[in-house]
């Protein structure tokens, strides 16, 4: 489960010890974060602990996290010097702590536990970039798909070859899977979607060339799963708004679906845990390629006992 390290007491140790961003730039600190959750609930998957971020970090254009939350970016994407600016060759340089990371984490699962690395989607990270970092709401995309498509597409054009190359460094560094998280989707509707994310999102799932299964995540665009199932994704992660048997019945069978716990049950109780994980199951039974997840994060403020009864429930112990 992404982000299931932060809830744990050995991550907010860490965290006293050291910025977020030394926890995503050192590769030993990474290591760590990476296998406290695997060593303490047994995961069938390690995911890596880094940030979406670290590509437009790698190109040029480097961010710090707010004491107040949130991103501050050193710049907003706001010309067409700016996006010429940023460097797609310099990625596979800039970002080689993460596939040191990556080594030594599958060094230490020692073939017992798989590894999955992933990026953000051209889109999402289109979004910070243009607004210079985090924003409520998110506008300055939006906008600039509909004033100036074509700086969108130069920018997206170079996310898209950036993430490319920065998920092959990856699954070279030995990454079993990768996942592209588009967790802005839902900002766009299904039409302007297509147009703006999924074809980005086919164009890396083209690039890495069937080397690894791809998943994808486009947060809250649950109408177009035609679209997303032409992205050449090999599994669509599902937020939690939607019912995965609907999903099921709309996608290839031969396209897994991933998730979709609301984050939220993780803040109430064992026993609604139990209930809402057991609905899922349910609904799913009988159905291929189904990977239990949630339908995003971890709220840090999870608890350890409702975490465990989620992978106790789903492995049929509880």
């Amino acid at each position: 489960m992404r982000q299931a390290g932060r809830s744990l007491p050995e991550y907010r140790s860490l965290r006293e010890r050291h910025s977020f961003l030394e926890l995503v730039h050192t590769p030993e600190l990474a290591t760590e974060v990476t296998l406290q959750p695997v060593r303490r609930f047994g995961f069938d998957a390690a995911i890596l602990f880094s940030d979406i971020l670290v590509v437009p970090e790698a190109m040029g254009q480097r961010y710090t996290v707010r004491d107040s939350g949130g991103i501050q970016m050193d710049f907003a994407v706001q010309s067409d010097a700016d996006v010429e600016r940023l460097s797609v060759e310099a990625v596979p340089d800039r970002a080689r702590y993460v596939a040191e990371a990556l080594r030594l984490i599958k060094r230490e699962l020692g073939g017992r536990t798989a590894l999955i690395g992933f990026a953000g989607a051209p889109w999402t990270l289109a979004n910070f970039m243009l607004e210079g970092g985090s924003a409520k709401p998110f506008r300055r995309a939006k906008a600039l798909l509909q004033s100036d498509p074509v700086r969108l597409h130069r920018l997206c054009d170079k996310l898209a070859r950036a993430v490319t190359d920065y998920l092959r460094l990856q699954i070279e560094a030995g990454a079993e899977a990768v996942q592209l998280f588009d967790t802005l989707a839902g900002e766009l509707d299904d039409d302007s979607y297509a147009e703006a994310g999924a074809c980005w999102v086919r164009d890396i799932v083209a690039g890495l060339g069937n080397r690894v299964p791809v998943i994808v995540f486009a947060k809250g665009i649950n109408r177009s799963w035609g679209t997303l199932a032409r992205t050449g994704a090999n599994v669509l992660g599902v937020d939690w708004t939607v019912r995965l048997a609907e999903v099921r019945a709309h996608v290839p069978p031969q396209i897994g679906v991933q998730g979709n716990l609301d984050p939220a049950v993780l803040l109430t109780a064992p026993a609604q845990v139990r209930d809402a994980t057991r609905q899922i199951l349910d609904d799913l039974r009988g159905a291929p390629g189904h990977v239990f997840n949630l339908g995003h994060g971890v709220p840090p403020e999870a608890t350890l006992e409702n975490l465990q009864a989620l992978v106790d429930t789903v492995r049929g112990l509880a």
